[in-house]
C-alpha cells in the first residue's frame, strides 16, 4: 500500500512546510487593528499578491489532483481547457467593469454594494445565496483533497480534517486576508513547481521521453482541445466556452465573495483590476496539469499499475496522480508536494471562512464602529465567527465523508453553482440599474432556482437514498419531464440537458424578474404625458 512508502522524512516536510507557511503568515500580517485590517488588509496589498491567492483559489487542491485524473480517464483528453476562453473573458469585463462600482462605494463586499443600491432585503438573499453554495461546495473541494491523503499517508480520515480544519482556523484568525492571501502566493508557486516536477519526472521515466510521450498520448486523442458539437448534454464544448462560462466566472469572480474579497484588498481600482484580469495566467498552470495527466497515461500504458493501484483506480481517477507521486518520486520531493496538497485543502478551507465570518457578521451585526474599542470589539466578534464556521464547516466535512457511499457527493456540489451562480449575477446587474421590483426579483431567483432542479437529479440521489423509499417509482415518473430520462434497465435518471446552461438563464430570470415590471410601469407613467 502507499502508505508504506511514506517516510519520515515526508513527515517532516510536511510539518516543517505546515509550520514555516504559518511563521510566515504571521511576519505578514501586518497590525490588526481594525476590520479593514482583518478583512481587507488594510487595502494595502500588491495586485501581484492578490492575483497570484486568485490563481491559488481557483486551482485548489481540487485542481491539481482532480484534472490530471480527468484526462488519465479512458476518454479524457485538453477540452476542458476551451473554458479558459469564458474564463479570460469574464475576468477582463470584471477588471473594467465591476472594480469601479466597488472602489466606489464603502464596500466589503458586493452583497454590501448590492443592499446600498437595492435594500438591505437584497444583502440577506444574495449571501444566502452565496452561503449555501459555499457550505458544501467548499467542504467538497476539502474532501476530495483529504480523501487521496488518507489513502496514501494513512491519516485516519477524522485526524486529516480535524488538521485541515485548526490549520484553515488558525491561519484566518491570525493576520485575516493578510495570512489567506500570502498563505495562498505560497501555494501557487508550490503547486507551479510540483507541477513542473512531476512533469519532467514522468516523461524522463518513459522508454522514448518527449518523443514516447507526444505520439502516444496524441494517437490517444489526450491533446484533443476544441469540441465544436452543439448538443444539449455536453458541458465541455467551444459553445458552452463562449456562451455559458463567461456568465458563470462573471458571478464566480465578480460576485462570489469568495474571490470578490480579494478584489477589495487592493490598494485602488487600478491594482484591483490589474490583480484580476492578470489572474488570468492562472491557465498555463492548468495546462502544466492536463500535460501531467497526459504523461500519467502514457506512463501507466507502459508500466501497467500494480493490483493494488488498480484498485485504487477503479475507485477515483483522483488517486492517480497522488499515488504516482508516492510510488516514483524520492523521498522529501513527494512530501513536499504532498504537503502542497495538505496546504491547498488548508487554504480552500481558510479563504471561505473569511468571507462567511464578514457576510454573516454584517447582516447579524448592527455595531456601530466609530471607535478604535468599537472596532476591537468588532474583529472580536469576527474571529469567533471563524471559529464557529471552522467547526461547521469541518464537521459537515466529516458528514459528506460518511454519507458518500450513498449520495453522489461531488455532482450535488459543484452542480451548487447551477443553482446559485446565475441569480447572483442577475441581483448584482439589477443593483447597478439602482432599482427593482422586490416581489418581481424574489420570483425571477425562485423560477430559476426550480427550473434548475428539474435539470438536474440532486433532489432524486437525496430522497433516493432514504431506505424507506420507493426510488424507481418516483424516478419513472420524475421521467416524464421534458428535461430527465429514467432508464428501466439501469434504473438511473439521467438529465437531457448540461445545467452549465442555466449560468446564462438563471442570471436573465433574474434580470428580468427584477428590472422589467419597473421598466413596464415607468412606460405606463409615462405614455400619458407623451399623448399630451
Amino acid at each position: 500500500m502507499p502508505n508504506d512508502l511514506f517516510s519520515i522524512l515526508d513527515w517532516s516536510i510536511i510539518g516543517g512546510y505546515l509550520l514555516l507557511t504559518t511563521w510566515v503568515g504571521h511576519l505578514l500580517k501586518g497590525k490588526q487593528a481594525t476590520i479593514d485590517d482583518f478583512f481587507l488588509g488594510g487595502r494595502t496589498l500588491p495586485w501581484q499578491a492578490v492575483s497570484g491567492s486568485i490563481i491559488a483559489t481557483e486551482i485548489s487542491g481540487v485542481t491539481f489532483i482532480g484534472v490530471p485524473g480527468i484526462v488519465y480517464a479512458m476518454n479524457g483528453n485538453f477540452t476542458y481547457l476551451q473554458w479558459g476562453i469564458g474564463s479570460i473573458l469574464a475576468r477582463v469585463l470584471v477588471g473594467v467593469f465591476f472594480v469601479k462600482f466597488f472602489y466606489s462605494k464603502n464596500c466589503y463586499s458586493p452583497y454590501d454594494f448590492m443592499g446600498q443600491q437595492l435594500g438591505k432585503w437584497v444583502k440577506v438573499l444574495a449571501t444566502i445565496l452565496f452561503s449555501l453554495g459555499s457550505i458544501l461546495g467548499q467542504s467538497v473541494r476539502v474532501l476530495v483533497a483529504a480523501l487521496p491523503l488518507t489513502i496514501i499517508t494513512g491519516i485516519d480520515m477524522g485526524w486529516c480534517i480535524l488538521i485541515i480544519g485548526l490549520f484553515a482556523i488558525g491561519w484566518t484568525c491570525l493576520g485575516g486576508m493578510r495570512t489567506v492571501i500570502w498563505t495562498d502566493v505560497m501555494q501557487f508557486f508550490l503547486f507551479t513547481v510540483g507541477g513542473l516536477v512531476a512533469l519532467f519526472v514522468i516523461i524522463n521515466q518513459l522508454n522514448g521521453g518527449w518523443s514516447d510521450f507526444i505520439t502516444t498520448a496524441g494517437e490517444a486523442g489526450k491533446f484533443q482541445i476544441f469540441d465544436t458539437r452543439f448538443e444539449a448534454n455536453l458541458k465541455f464544448t467551444i459553445w458552452v466556452a463562449i456562451l455559458a462560462v463567461p456568465f458563470q466566472n462573471l458571478s464566480a469572480f465578480g460576485v462570489d465573495q469568495l474571490n470578490a474579497q480579494r478584489i477589495f484588498c487592493c490598494k485602488n481600482p487600478s491594482d484591483a483590476r490589474k490583480a484580476i484580469i492578470f489572474s488570468s495566467v492562472g491557465q498555463l498552470l492548468t495546462m502544466l496539469m492536463l500535460l501531467v495527466g497526459a504523461g500519467l497515461f502514457v506512463y501507466y500504458k507502459e508500466f501497467p499499475p500494480a493490483e493494488w493501484q488498480s484498485l485504487l483506480f477503479n475507485k477515483s481517477n483522483d488517486y492517480v496522480f497522488p499515488t504516482w507521486i508516492v510510488t516514483n518520486l524520492p523521498d522529501g520531493v513527494r512530501g513536499l508536494i504532498l504537503a502542497g496538497v495538505f496546504a491547498a485543502a488548508i487554504s480552500s478551507l481558510d479563504s471561505i471562512l473569511a468571507a462567511l465570518s464578514q457576510t454573516s457578521l454584517s447582516i447579524i451585526s448592527k455595531s456601530p464602529l466609530e471607535t478604535a474599542a468599537q472596532q476591537k470589539a468588532y474583529l472580536f466578534k469576527s474571529k469567533i465567527m471563524v471559529v464557529i464556521w471552522g467547526i461547521l464547516l469541518s464537521g459537515f466535512t466529516w458528514m459528506l465523508f460518511t454519507s458518500k457511499d450513498k449520495i453522489s457527493i461531488l455532482p450535488l456540489a459543484f452542480g451548487l453553482t447551477s443553482y446559485t451562480m446565475g441569480p447572483m449575477l442577475g441581483i448584482f446587474l439589477v443593483a447597478i440599474l439602482g432599482k427593482c421590483n422586490k416581489l418581481g426579483l424574489i420570483l425571477g431567483v425562485v423560477t430559476s432556482l426550480c427550473l434548475t432542479a428539474i435539470l438536474r437529479t440532486d433532489i432524486y440521489s437525496l430522497i433516493a437514498s432514504l431506505d424507506f423509499i420507493n426510488a424507481s417509482r418516483i424516478g419513472s415518473n420524475l421521467g416524464r419531464l421534458p428535461t430527465l430520462d429514467w432508464s428501466s434497465e439501469t434504473q438511473k435518471l439521467t438529465p437531457l440537458f448540461a445545467d452549465v446552461w442555466m449560468w446564462p438563464v438563471g442570471c436573465i430570470l433574474t434580470i428580468a424578474g427584477g428590472y422589467l415590471p419597473t421598466l413596464f410601469r415607468a412606460s405606463a407613467k409615462i405614455q400619458p404625458s407623451t399623448e399630451k
